[in-house]
């Protein structure tokens, strides 16, 4: 079932999503050589906690740490771990925050030094091919019309679109309904409404777009171990369109 939300509750998710945002501030001054995955860890649930605030990825369905770290071919839900950045990786973030009762999530890649161009292109048109679909957000558009701009986008820029994983609902719980894909065609799936709270975030490789699980039973990587990256906001939909519900409180309605 497809959740809609108040104007109150849409206010304490943006309260939550801004923490995502500073969240995210903080663990970026800290993406550098030499640093473990587990140290972001550490500062980010170190920094969400003092500010009375949950980790919601820790122990999520048995989910071990506070954040995700994926690093190259890793798309989604990399362990922090020992496992130090090096210079030439980049680097995916990704978890959510609960506060007040309510959740945001939000995902970024971070390039660390120096990249080949196409890596840097990766980065690039995937937050692109992100806001490309949060242009869609609007009453009466479709699911489909978000996850088609993303899939344009992306095929247009040469790069591939994982289709196991998707986007979602978000509310009370870290996921809810709709699923939000990000491929598809224009005019399908569920219509959207004002109150809709969704999250959108694609996950783009370079190479193929066909993906395994490791034996952690987490991490998911390319099968071909090329590079991917991920971006994702949480965005509401609003009576005139689409607010960004993750990004700095001065300009969450720019897109």
């Amino acid at each position: 079932m497809i959740s809609i939300k108040s104007e109150r509750e849409i206010n304490l998710m943006r309260k939550a999503g801004y923490l995502n945002f500073l969240t995210h501030e903080e663990i970026k001054r800290h993406i550098k050589p030499g640093v473990t995955t587990k140290e972001l860890d550490r500062i980010a649930y170190k920094f969400i906690s003092s500010h009375n605030a949950i980790p919601s990825c820790l122990n999520y369905e048995g989910y071990p740490a506070s954040i995700c770290v994926s690093i190259n071919d890793e798309v989604v839900h990399g362990i922090p771990s020992s496992r130090k950045i090096q210079n030439g990786d980049i680097v995916s973030i990704d978890f959510t925050v609960r506060l007040d009762g309510y959740e945001s999530d939000s995902a970024r890649t971070y390039i660390v030094g120096d990249v080949p161009k196409e890596v840097e292109d990766l980065v690039t048109n995937t937050e692109k091919a992100l806001y490309e679909g949060i242009k869609q957000v609007k009453p009466g558009a479709r699911i489909g019309d978000i996850s088609n701009a993303i899939e344009t986008y992306a095929h247009t820029h040469g790069l591939s679109v994982v289709e196991e994983l998707v986007g979602h609902g978000i509310g009370t719980n870290m996921h809810e309904d709709p699923d939000v894909p990000n491929y598809g065609a224009k005019g399908t799936g569920p219509t959207l409404k004002e109150g809709m709270v969704i999250a959108i975030e694609p996950m783009l490789n370079l190479g193929r777009k066909n993906v395994c699980m490791l034996d952690d039973d987490w991490t998911i990587v390319t099968e071909d171990e090329s590079p991917s990256a991920h971006f994702e906001h949480t965005v509401a939909v609003t009576k005139t369109g689409v607010k960004i519900l993750t990004g700095d409180i001065s300009d969450g309605e720019k897109i």
